[in-house]
């Protein structure tokens, strides 16, 4: 029987109320890491045993979250043979598995759906959606009552009575007009192929029915409905469409997180009570292909565990096959550890990374919440959306597209236009883009600003600018006497061109300049090097 440690309180929390979700025998680390201590079981491990080996196919689920494994004693040989004999009857026979530690986690491909798709979108949603106000307004509770900054807190005195508290928005969070499949319909016009949704904020309210958050969750207070589990099921009725999470690790106020610390992390109750609990419940039951980790910075991986719950992602969880990872997963981990590098919001690199990255970036320039106050000149238009994105995918990286719906569960009009947009140039375009690589050189400015992604023996050069005297010069490729050029809008039409010296070329232009919904326009060179 494998026991956490001497806390009782917490021993009886794992072995009797966790069973489903919490195994504690570890298939994630080698037995030889494994020591005996001399800790009482819990009263009921007899059961608990009993309830492990009577149903074997369960051993699959079985993780652990420490450092350190440690049996408890006494404890007969029987029971011990009996477990380990059980490990060895559902060890996998030849696959790799993977170990809790960065060196294992890092060695992980990450799945090619992934790195083909280019582009996703990422939906802010909950309860900052009511108050709607500042910048970063999914920040609003901290901005109010943590940091007590002067804009909230004279909004709140402005609109609202002294007794007010943050939870009593939870109230008119209604969600009354939430139509997922209407937002699955957007999402698949503009051209995304996955999905990021909030399923908690650091605000810590859930957008499903979590157990382990009661009555600060979709489900008990608000909208009364699992809007996380609605819009999975919509998103994956539209072909080609990947659905994922984000999910913040930490939350500002909750009681055993400040105490874990205010012991500087040396406590984990907060870690083994609700975060790891929701993450394994969010997998199992809704089976998301990306999980975009956040709000791990104030700890070190170790406090989180982080390690231990991607070994059991990778190795036992339904999606162990599919499921993609940033790098969100304590202090030190951004652009270093975990599946692909987020680093930073609007992380943008100046030259081709050695590492799979995203940019994640907001329509709305101030906020990836909701904002009752934002302008129209704070929001990106869709050439910057385009030439954003351009640029990203040059550069080998997949661009995540924020929208903000509002409390009632409306998407704006304006971000709508921007994701339709966004759409109807890919529709003509996204050959460029969709499982595109990074070309020999990334970009050039001879004459407009290109930037180049290729296929196979093909490459792509998108311009940003349409040339002004009708003549493209090309410095970079290389021409041979195969060399067609054609323009992805009108494939059926070669462009003339003529070679320069010692390299590249010169492509005469159409004289009625294409109309583009993202002012950008793709050549496709064949036969160049």
């Amino acid at each position: 029987v494998i026991q956490s440690d001497d806390q009782q309180r917490r021993s009886e929390y794992f072995w009797l109320n966790r069973l489903d979700s919490c195994f504690l025998l570890s298939l994630s680390l080698p037995l030889s890491l494994h020591t005996l201590s001399q800790v009482t079981p819990p009263l009921y491990y007899k059961q608990f045993l009993g309830k492990c080996l009577s149903d074997l196919p369960q051993f699959a689920d079985f993780w652990f979250f420490y450092k350190e494994l440690k049996m408890a004693t006494p404890i007969s040989l029987l029971i011990r043979t009996l477990l380990l004999s059980a490990l060895v009857a559902i060890a996998p026979g030849n696959g790799a598995r993977y170990i809790a530690n960065w060196t294992s986690i890092d060695s992980r491909p990450i799945p090619q759906w992934y790195d083909d798709a280019k582009i996703g979108i990422f939906i802010h949603w909950g309860v900052f959606s009511v108050p709607g106000f500042g910048q970063f307004s999914e920040w609003f509770w901290w901005w109010w009552q943590g940091q007590k900054r002067e804009d909230e807190v004279e909004f709140m005195k402005k609109h609202y009575p002294p007794n007010f508290q943050y939870t009593d928005f939870a109230h008119s969070f209604k969600a009354q007009f939430y139509n997922p499949d209407d937002w699955a319909e957007i999402f698949e016009a503009s051209g995304a192929k996955y999905i990021v949704f909030v399923s908690k904020h650091h605000e810590g309210f859930c957008n499903w029915p979590s157990a382990d958050s009661w009555n600060w969750n979709a489900m008990d207070t608000g909208p009364h409905r699992d809007l996380l589990g609605d819009l999975a099921t919509a998103v994956r009725k539209r072909k080609g469409l990947h659905f994922g999470l984000y999910h913040s690790l930490y939350e500002w106020f909750h009681p055993l997180y400040l105490k874990d610390r205010a012991s500087g992390f040396k406590t984990q109750d907060f870690v083994f009570q609700k975060t790891l609990p929701e993450l394994v419940n969010l997998v199992k039951t809704y089976k998301p292909e990306l999980i975009w980790s956040d709000g791990d910075w104030e700890a070190p991986d170790t406090y989180w565990n982080s390690t231990e719950f991607l070994a059991w992602l990778y190795n036992d969880s339904p999606v162990k096959d599919y499921v993609v990872v940033n790098d969100r997963w304590g202090q030190g981990c951004y652009c270093k550890h975990g599946g692909y590098y987020n680093c930073a919001d609007r992380f943008t690199p100046g030259t081709l990374p050695d590492h799979k990255w995203e940019k994640c970036q907001s329509v709305d320039n101030r906020s990836w919440g909701y904002r009752r106050n934002m302008k129209l000149i704070e929001l990106m238009d869709l050439p910057s959306i385009i030439q954003d994105m351009v640029y990203v995918v040059a550069l080998g990286g997949n661009y995540l597209l924020n929208i903000s719906p509002m409390e009632d569960g409306m998407i704006s009009p304006l971000f709508e236009e921007r994701l339709r947009g966004m759409g109807g140039w890919l529709a003509v375009n996204g050959e460029a883009i969709y499982a595109s690589k990074p070309w020999r050189v990334q970009g050039e400015n001879a004459t407009v600003p290109v930037w180049y992604t290729s296929k196979s023996k093909t490459v792509y050069a998108i311009m940003l600018e349409w040339p002004s005297k009708l003549m493209l010069n090309l410095e970079l490729p290389k021409t041979s006497k195969d060399t067609t050029i054609t323009m992805l809008d009108n494939p059926s039409v070669p462009l003339k061109w003529v070679p320069t010296d010692p390299a590249g070329l010169v492509v005469l232009m159409p004289e009625n300049m294409p109309a583009s919904p993202g002012q950008a326009w793709v050549l496709k060179l064949e036969g160049v090097l």
